[in-house]
């Protein structure tokens, strides 16, 4: 089965239902398969090897993610917040194609680049109709490339086959399972994973999506009271800025029954007062990567009731957890030797199912010979098969040979009063090796020293997790999909410290 399929059936069989934006007056799915059709035909007149994507969210990118599966070639969405000179770069990669662009990105481009034909999204959306029906697409070719964001390096270029994508899709929602009235409100940028499937499982679900151009606290709780939204999936630094505008406005969002939440570490008291505040809410902590398609666990509304209501400390612990393996995959926790390890104990999470790919452009599969994916996450399984995720291992910190997690003491140092956000990491030190560092954004009206957080620490988890630094600042550096940056403020403290 190839991703063009799944827009195909949902077509053939609710054709008239709203796909894309409002009841009144949005795309059905007859009118995106035509599109999709017709921009198909746009992409093979022009002889493109790719149809790239730098633009914000519109109804474009799904017309542009299906258009490039029925031609047989992949989607490229890429990040439009890049520099100019990383933009072209990666563009020039992307190449050769036919590249979708918002109105500024020519002049940012400068020259043209090599191989790359620049459209509008109008041009995009207005294409002339497709006669003919569109030709097999393999399901091991490529549907989707999607760029990591080269914090370290090179972005690579991750590769997500047809049969992966749809191997998620099939494996983990019900074909047509949603009510005519069910909306998905998606403000997640399209260049990221969670952009792409959003699409396709509202699409197999038969859901109607609608999109954000960009995320604004605003915007989203205007549009998701005016549209009814019933599904969105948010990251913990969006859902921080969403509750305080509800609790501001003294608005509930009643017809919103479904918040997924992924992309970073979810503080446990900011899910907590989300739940307190939006209580016909089922929620939902989705855990996955670029390289398996998605979601590959799961922490389901029922585990989330359960856990805050629970007296049960291991039960109620679960509420920072990730939840358990998707059916149809397979999913261990290893030490460095590649053993699986015992429950509770730490180690690397490993993932194997038919939605893992593990594949860059250009580089061999990151997959063993058996299928296995090392996801360079940090974690542990608990007795009831929970997963805990405890971070990249490039931020494990290691004192006097000892690894700690940040997670762990972030975790300590947000149950202060005082402390709105916190971010822990290593820094080196002569002694030990690396020494706790944590940067800390409090409350406005409450004052706290780091003497205080540092004694905090030592009374919650053992002594040797305790912060020797401590600094306070007015914000964390994020990405726009919410994951904290820890390497930026490691990067920068270890300067200061360098003589």
């Amino acid at each position: 089965m190839n991703v063009a399929m799944l827009l195909e059936l949902v077509a053939d069989s609710l054709g008239d239902r709203v796909a894309i934006g409002s009841l009144d007056g949005g795309l059905t799915y007859s009118e995106l398969f035509d599109r999709a059709k017709a921009a198909s035909r746009l992409v093979g007149e022009r002889g493109a090897g790719r149809l790239v994507m730098v633009d914000v969210n519109s109804e474009a990118v799904p017309v542009a993610l299906f258009a490039a599966a029925l031609s047989g070639v992949p989607f490229v969405p890429v990040n439009y917040r890049l520099a100019d000179e990383q933009l072209r770069a990666v563009l020039e990669r992307a190449a050769p194609g036919v590249a979708v662009v918002e109105a500024s990105v020519p002049a940012r481009l400068g020259d043209p680049v090599a191989g790359l034909d620049l459209i509008a999204r109008g041009d995009l959306l207005t294409a002339t109709p497709a006669v003919e029906d569109p030709g097999f697409v393999d399901p091991e070719d490529i549907a989707v490339l999607l760029f990591t964001s080269g914090t370290t390096g090179e972005p690579k270029a991750a590769v997500l086959r047809h049969r992966h994508l749809t191997g998620y899709i099939l494996g983990s929602v019900e074909f047509l399972g949603s009510e005519p009235t069910d909306a998905a409100l998606v403000s997640v940028p399209p260049y990221h994973i969670a952009g792409i499937a959003s699409i396709l499982s509202s699409v197999w679900s038969g859901r109607r999506i609608v999109y954000l151009p960009q995320f604004d606290p605003g915007s989203w709780v205007k549009t998701a009271r005016d549209e009814a939204i019933t599904h969105a999936m948010v990251v913990p630094t969006m859902l921080g800025r969403i509750l305080d505008l509800l609790a501001a406005e003294d608005e509930t969002l009643p017809a919103l029954r479904h918040l997924s939440y992924g992309g970073g570490r979810m503080p446990v008291p900011v899910l907590e007062r989300a739940m307190a505040m939006l209580p016909n809410a089922g929620f939902v902590n989705a855990y996955g990567l670029t390289e398996t398609s998605s979601t590959i666990a799961v922490l389901t509304p029922e585990d989330h009731r359960e856990a805050f209501g629970s007296d049960d400390a291991d039960v109620r612990a679960r509420l920072g957890s990730v939840g358990r393996p998707l059916p149809g995959l397979e999913l261990e926790v290893r030490d460095p030797d590649g053993g699986q390890v015992a429950p509770g104990e730490s180690g690397e999470v490993w993932v194997r199912g038919d939605q893992v790919s593990g594949e860059y452009l250009g580089r061999s599969s990151s997959t063993d010979g058996e299928g296995w994916f090392a996801t360079n996450d940090g974690g542990r399984l608990d007795a009831g098969g929970y997963l805990y995720v405890e971070g990249r291992l490039d931020d494990v910190i290691v004192r006097g040979g000892e690894n700690m997690s940040p997670g762990e003491i972030e975790d300590a140092l947000v149950t202060h009063p005082a402390v709105v956000e916190a971010a822990v990491f290593g820094l080196p030190d002569d002694e030990w090796g690396e020494v706790v560092a944590a940067v800390v954004v409090r409350e406005v009206a409450v004052e706290c020293t780091a003497e205080e957080l540092q004694q905090w620490v030592r009374d919650r988890l053992r002594s040797t997790r305790c912060p020797t630094v401590v600094e306070f600042r007015d914000e964390l550096p994020y990405n726009d999909m919410g994951k904290l940056l820890r390497r930026v403020l490691k990067a920068e403290l270890t300067a200061r410290s360098d003589p």
